[in-house]
């Protein structure tokens, strides 16, 4: 496979900036719907892939930044313990793909498949999707996520998020070339014009704030209660990660899972995760979107997903453009994620498909159906701060029941099939 490399400093500082662009909508999305500041999510996208290059040795063309799957929990346990615990339990998940980095060094990649078949992440992926489709619904009809509150009138909501959605996934599957990778922001586009519009966006915010500013970091507190509801939400991230490392690896021509080994990758995705935290920023997940846009533009060099770490971090001092952000109205988002929430449980049904899980299975049946129910109806199992629940829960009883269940454990099979099946960034 030949590559095409930029050569000069200009080159790849535009071949980066346009991987951010690919990369903002869904970067934005997350700290916009968990109340967290876009700003920091920009600062921490940026220094957690700068750790991830400086732990893989720069040899993996892939851009980290915030990750859907820990939505939910985020919102969750904010509710219950607060954003400072909340973050020091988002720095615990990161520990816990480090762990499984050292387990993957110590006993191989068949480590994974045994843990984590299909039979398991598939419902755990699914639970994600379908958990967070309120949220969405609450949001297209100008509520807050968990519908406490009116926000935009239902009529005039509408009237934007539905254009919003509409033209999302027009963009998805019509687009071509390089403006297929950016649904979300030509979404995100649209929506905002339409709410201009309707005289719904409030730019006082916008013309109060300074032009560079620090972004609002928050320093994390650690509290068992959020440590213990975080730690299993990492599990389904982690075989994300393990699916587009081997995407990109089939971009490029190249083992990434051998050569600088999944165990580093791992480490570096943990690493930066839990370094966001810190700062106050939401956990990071390598971008699939960025990938396509690898595969696209057939820049394989490493050196130009530095320059777009480098590009988040310095717009992160940008204080109008942190203000801009935080103006997106309610409705605009809400658009957007009906079809990216549902996609993220269609991504979890369609794991079962390719790898030919047989519901008819009692085992396999078990496994699916009690991983749904606890991880879309609320069961809580504990009490007090000691307690499981949501995405946490479905995924300890999703692994519980798959290890202690007679039966065959089929495993992933070949792993790239795996890397087709896998994503929810």
């Amino acid at each position: 496979m030949q590559h095409t490399q930029p050569h000069s400093v200009w080159q790849q500082a535009l071949a980066g900036s346009q991987m951010l662009f690919v990369a903002f909508g869904s970067l934005v999305l997350v700290p916009l719907i968990t109340g967290l500041d876009p700003n920091v999510a920009l600062f921490t996208a940026g220094i957690g892939t700068l750790i991830f290059h400086v732990v893989t040795r720069n040899q993996v063309p892939v851009f980290l930044a915030s990750s859907f799957a820990f939505i939910a929990p985020i919102l969750a346990a904010n509710t219950q313990f607060g954003m400072a615990a909340t973050l020091g339990g988002l720095a615990a998940a990161g520990l816990a793909y480090i762990l499984l980095a050292g387990a993957v060094k110590l006993r191989g990649l068949g480590f994974v498949d045994r843990l984590l078949p299909p039979v398991v992440i598939a419902p755990v992926i699914m639970s994600i999707g379908l958990g967070l489709a309120p949220v969405a619904a609450n949001m297209a009809m100008g509520k807050a996520g968990d519908g406490s509150a009116q926000l935009v009138p239902y009529s005039t909501a509408l009237m934007i998020s539905l254009p919003a959605l509409v033209t999302t996934l027009l963009v998805a599957v019509l687009g071509r070339g390089i403006f297929r990778l950016v649904p979300i922001l030509a979404g995100i586009g649209v929506g905002y014009v339409i709410a201009t519009l309707l005289g719904v966006v409030d730019f006082s915010p916008i013309t109060g704030a300074a032009w560079f500013s620090m972004p609002a970091f928050v320093a994390p507190e650690f509290h068992w209660g959020a440590i213990l509801f975080m730690l299993p939400v990492a599990i389904a991230p982690a075989i994300e990660h393990v699916g587009d490392v081997i995407a990109i690896g089939g971009v490029t021509g190249r083992d990434y899972i051998k050569k600088p080994g999944l165990h580093r990758t791992l480490f570096g995705d943990g690493l930066a995760t839990s370094t966001a935290a810190l700062f106050g920023g939401p956990p990071n997940t390598t971008y699939s979107e960025v990938t396509g846009a690898v595969m696209l533009t057939r820049n394989f060099n490493p050196r130009i997903m530095l320059w777009a770490a480098g590009c988040a971090v310095a717009l992160a001092f940008i204080g109008k453009f942190g203000a801009v952000l935080q103006s997106i109205p309610v409705p605009v988002m809400g658009g957007i994620l009906c079809l990216l929430f549902g996609s993220i449980a269609v991504v979890g049904l369609n794991t079962l498909i390719r790898h030919q899980v047989d519901l008819a299975e009692a085992r396999n049946l078990v496994i699916v159906a009690v991983t749904l129910v606890f991880g879309i109806g609320g069961m809580v199992i504990g009490a007090g701060d000691v307690s499981l629940t949501g995405i946490s829960l479905c995924s300890v009883v999703a692994i519980v029941l798959n290890l202690v269940l007679p039966g065959a454990n089929k495993g992933w099979g070949n792993a790239p099939t795996m890397s087709e099946s896998v994503d929810t960034a």
